[in-house]
């Protein structure tokens, strides 16, 4: 009886051992590791739990320890840092309570630069970092404030323009507008069609003038040997030639204006026409005679 009432104790002390262990353990506190203890004095700890952690740049140090309020001294808050016995605080360190967008609170240590340590025990000075709910309040809102009344004469005129017939008129036309324009975009798009076969046109005519081009390119490339071929005939004696066949029928032609010379005498002298008239006159009558009475101008000719 009394070795079991001896294992029911020696049960209960060993599960009383881990349950203390596991509460430090689950608090963040290392119970086998040594630490130094100090107390730092706050108006507000601003939602500071206990196992809070203490950083310094960002590095854990330690935790909080117990977070009490101050009977004899009203209004303040003590709370109590466990430190790692390795750190060394100077006596101007100031502990600065942080708190984050999700609301966590946690103590950042800002060593100072005296050059006497902190005791272990001693209080720190106390320190606030506005988090970014804080700094809203404090630069944002004062803005909001001086800005509300423009806001609300801003809503004045817009809700006095709303109301203002013109708009709707304006509106109206607007609609008005619009359809004008869709109109003509419709109508746009309907000379476009007719653009392709502006294009096919245009590019024939193109295919013409390029030949048009060649053509006359040739017709340049003739010219160009035509010349060269005149260049080269003799035209000084072509031109003495002319001028001398040009005097010779200016001769002649005075020759058949003169009634000097015979040509000129049977083109210009009537008497002379008139005689070779009248002897073609003669000799007709003859010619008729001879084949009427030809034995009188020939007897031996027999007549059948």
């Amino acid at each position: 009886m009394k070795k079991r009432e001896f294992v029911i104790g020696i049960s209960v002390i060993i599960a009383l051992v881990i349950l203390f262990f596991g509460i430090n353990y689950l608090k963040g506190i290392n119970i086998f590791k040594g630490a130094n203890y100090y107390y730092v004095s706050y108006t507000n700890v601003a939602g500071l739990t206990q196992s809070a952690p203490v950083t310094i740049n960002g590095y854990k140090v330690g935790l909080v320890r117990e977070v009490n309020y101050e009977f004899d001294n009203p209004g303040h808050i003590s709370v109590e840092l466990s430190l790692d016995r390795q750190l060394r605080l100077p006596s101007d360190t100031r502990a600065v309570l942080v708190t984050d967008i999700l609301g966590t609170t946690t103590i950042n240590l800002i060593p100072g630069t005296s050059n006497t340590q902190a005791e272990v025990g001693a209080h720190l000075i106390a320190g606030k970092d506005l988090g970014m709910m804080d700094q809203v309040s404090s630069e944002l809102m004062p803005t909001l404030i001086s800005i509300a009344p423009h806001v609300d004469s801003l809503v004045c005129a817009l809700t006095a323009i709303a109301a203002n017939p013109a708009l709707t008129s304006s509106v109206e036309r607007l609609d008005v507008i619009m359809a004008n324009l869709e109109a003509t975009t419709k109508r746009l798009n309907e000379s476009m069609a007719g653009v392709p076969r502006l294009v096919s046109t245009a590019n024939s005519t193109l295919n013409n003038v390029q030949e048009i081009s060649l053509y006359l390119k040739n017709v340049s490339s003739s010219l160009a040997v035509l010349s060269d071929d005149i260049r080269t005939m003799p035209l000084d004696s072509m031109v003495r030639h002319l001028n001398t066949i040009s005097a010779n029928l200016d001769q002649a032609t005075a020759q058949l204006n003169s009634t000097e010379s015979s040509l000129g005498l049977l083109l210009n002298d009537p008497g002379l026409y008139n005689n070779l008239n009248s002897s073609a006159a003669h000799l007709d009558s003859i010619l008729i005679d001879v084949k009427e009475r030809p034995r009188h101008y020939i007897p031996s000719i027999k007549v059948f």
